[in-house]
């Protein structure tokens, strides 16, 4: 799924409050440009998603009905 896809996904079903989709279409916009940047730029843009995903941790546990 493209980055304008997956926005329209997040917009349509209310996911502007789910990092977890925030991320994922921060994600398909870097996949998208990657062509475009250093291999160094790209990698670095990487473990920054990466650490902000790791930083939502698991403060989804118990809200699993009302979450998913």
């Amino acid at each position: 799924m493209d980055s304008e896809a997956l926005a329209r996904y997040i917009e349509a079903t209310d996911g502007m409050g789910k990092p977890w989709l925030l991320i994922q279409l921060r994600l398909a916009k870097l996949k998208e440009r990657r062509h475009t940047l250093s291999v160094e730029a790209f990698n670095s843009q990487l473990a920054e998603l990466h650490e902000e995903l790791m930083k939502i941790g698991e403060w989804w546990v118990g809200q699993e009905k009302d979450v998913f």
